[in-house]
């Protein structure tokens, strides 16, 4: 599932590794995170999640992330669904032949953030999920994935339902 990767991409990966290093993480980390989450693999995973932890303690909360740039489409994204309260896109970096994110419009970091008041939101994210699976034959199933913060392999501070589908799933997943 990885892409080839060509002589900009292997320098694009050694100079953020070098920035991120020398702590430069509030210039250079929504760049390198739109770039990592196009490299694949569980291991990667972890690592993008540590790096977005140690970005997200840095900077704040209240930071930028590339799903808020897809929101306000400062940066493109494959999106197949819109509507007032949450916006759905392939994913970068598909861990299965159907693997789509459904993201709400307002900025929530993690799933261990929300409160009551969320409740109306987070049904509508999960009706919309399980919609679009079905528009796209996801008949026989699919995974719902949530990640919560660095142990739970959180790489994007903003809350996003995975859909992921396609073939058969495997367990236990990590």
């Amino acid at each position: 599932m990885g892409r080839p990767r060509s002589p900009e991409s292997n320098f694009l990966q050694w100079s953020m590794r070098a920035a991120l290093s020398a702590g430069l993480y509030c210039c250079l980390f929504f760049p390198y995170q739109r770039w990592a989450s196009s490299l694949g693999g569980p291991d990667d995973e972890v690592s993008k999640a540590k790096q977005a932890d140690r970005a997200r303690r840095i900077c704040g909360t209240q930071s930028p992330t590339i799903f808020s740039k897809i929101i306000d489409r400062t940066i493109p994204a494959d999106i197949i669904y819109e509507d007032e309260k949450c916006l759905a896109f392939w994913d970068v970096n598909p861990q299965a032949p159907l693997h789509f994110l459904v993201i709400p419009k307002t900025p929530i970091p993690r799933i261990s953030y929300v409160t009551e008041d969320d409740t109306e939101l987070l049904g509508h994210l999960l009706v919309t999920a399980s919609q679009l699976a079905k528009k796209e034959g996801l008949d026989e199933g699919y995974r719902l994935v949530i990640n919560d913060g660095k142990l739970g392999a959180q790489s994007v501070y903003h809350l996003h339902i995975h859909v992921i589908g396609g073939r058969q799933m495997n367990w236990p997943p990590g």
